[in-house]
């Protein structure tokens, strides 16, 4: 008998479903199948392989959502470039060993970090597990059973027949979903999708880490500098008290001149103490970023010696799509939910499945491996679904929600890194320019406290200026340590915003 073709384009479909002459959308028109009615199971395995070999994917496929980008990034004034920090190393930004000691053992040991890396493996073992099901599996199936008829029951064993029975039976069995929809595939597709986004995720979090160790570094480093002017602003107290101290036994000063002379004695000491707070609970929460149990910490160069990079470019915010982890892990999110329509929209049609057995039976072990023996079936299944209560059409509305619900998500992100990288622009540029107004009020702080120290000395002035002077000029010199850090902090925040060159 002539068998007919495995697949006829154009012709119905086996089965009972009709013609689909309005496919869904994402399904491709004018496809259809036909299994031959006759064939033999050495012939119906190489047919259902060309059958999945032809098969369609159900289903939207991606492509990335367009997102108004503008041509530079908001209050820079640098021309347009595609030059950026960002494509630096992180350990050529500031040279410091110190720090670069500090950053190399937080990336081996923060747990943070080891967490997401966790996370990247169990989405590498999730897609494992999802490939696998694209492909036939094979089970070892092994059955010992002994059997006895009843001989006063309903229907009595005739003269003759045999009322037990024992045999065994071994072989191997076959199950393969054939995924003639795409439906495997697309979950596949998520799968590998969410594999990705958490790589992503791991790389955020090394990200953001070695912005933390940066910042946090920078911050100790303040208030070691806080701890130094306080101190050096104490032994000048103490030198100024003892003196109006000594004028006074002589009564060249009031009582209100050592008064006052306290006064600035008494900040400076408060202070320390204030520095020395933020030093010690500083240093725990580096040694926490670093994987360890709070200890003391090294420094490198002081707060006001620390480079800076003599240029700061941004580049362009387009380059912010292929660098910034946050943006990535969102797309790829986006990616997932897509492909997570195609799956739920895959179970209208039918689920075709193929199992089969090959092994042996025998009630006699002795002739279980004898060619007599042999068993072997196999077939193909198909499963339609007809009234399921709206739950595949529900299951279909829940992926689209989900996949707008990740594309207002990437949007979001993408306006929330160009948001980050203008704050960090502005942020530079504006500290920089106090910084160095700043350097300019201390200076004459400086010189004003000198002066007054001159006129009080000569008598020409109380004690009263000599202390607002010396007072002005240690908020001064505090206020300058803040702005150092600031604009440090400022250089590792822009490079974190615009993705970092870490990588």
């Amino acid at each position: 008998m002539k068998q007919p073709s495995a697949i006829s384009p154009g012709r119905k479909p086996c089965g009972t479903r009709p013609e689909i002459r309005q496919p869904r959308r994402g399904v491709r028109k004018g496809f259809a199948c036909k299994v031959g009615q006759a064939l033999s199971p050495a012939m119906l395995a190489p047919a259902i392989l060309l059958l999945a070999l032809s098969s369609c994917t159900v289903g939207p496929n991606y492509k990335r959502p367009a997102v108004p980008l503008p041509a530079q990034f908001h209050s820079t004034e640098q021309p347009e470039s595609a030059a950026s920090i960002a494509d630096a190393k992180w350990f050529d930004l500031f040279h410091d060993d110190a720090l670069k000691q500090l950053v190399a053992t937080a990336i081996d040991r923060n747990f943070d970090l080891r967490i997401a890396a966790e996370r990247v493996q169990e989405a590498r073992a999730a897609l494992g597990i999802a490939s696998a099901n694209q492909y036939p599996f094979l089970d070892a199936q092994a059955l010992g059973q002994s059997t006895r008829s009843s001989t006063v029951g309903s229907f009595p064993v005739s003269p003759g027949e045999e009322i037990a029975a024992t045999y065994t039976q071994a072989g191997v069995a076959l199950s393969w979903e054939i995924d003639f929809w795409g439906r495997l595939r697309r979950l596949k597709e998520a799968a590998r999708a969410q594999y990705l986004a958490t790589e992503e995720g791991r790389r955020g979090a090394l990200v953001s880490l070695v912005s933390q160790v940066m910042t946090t570094y920078f911050q100790l480093l303040e208030q070691d500098l806080e701890l130094e002017i306080s101190r050096k602003t104490r032994d000048i107290a103490n030198d100024n008290l003892r003196l109006i101290t000594l004028r006074h036994d002589r009564g060249a000063a009031t009582g209100l001149d050592v008064s006052q002379a306290r006064q600035l004695l008494y900040t400076a000491t408060s202070t320390m103490a204030a520095a020395e707070r933020g030093v010690g609970q500083t240093e725990d929460a580096l040694s926490l970023l670093l994987g360890e149990a709070p200890a003391a910490q090294p420094r490198g160069k002081p707060l006001d010696q620390f480079p800076l990079p003599p240029q700061l470019p941004a580049g362009l915010p387009s380059a912010l799509l292929e660098r910034r982890p946050d943006i990535l892990q969102a797309e790829q999110n986006l990616v997932a939910a897509n492909a997570q329509i195609g799956a739920a929209r895959a179970l209208y049609f039918p689920t075709i499945e193929l199992t089969g057995f090959l092994g042996a039976q025998s009630r006699a072990l002795t002739q279980f491996f004898t060619f007599p023996a042999r068993m072997e079936n196999i077939g193909p299944s198909a499963l339609l679904p007809i009234f399921h209560a709206g739950q595949i059409r529900q299951r279909v509305r829940l992926t689209e929600a989900q996949q707008r619900e990740m594309l207002a998500a990437y949007q979001k992100a993408v306006y929330s890194a160009l948001r980050d990288v203008s704050d960090a622009l502005i942020a530079h540029g504006r500290t920089r320019e106090q910084r160095e107004q700043q350097e300019q009020l201390v200076h004459a702080l400086t010189e004003s406290a000198r002066l007054s120290t001159l006129r009080y000395q000569g008598g020409l002035d109380s004690y009263l200026q000599v202390l607002d002077a010396q007072r002005s000029l240690f908020q001064g010199q505090l206020q300058l340590s803040q702005l150092r850090m600031l604009e440090l902090q400022s250089v590792a925040q822009l490079y974190r915003a615009l993705g970092g060159g870490w990588q």
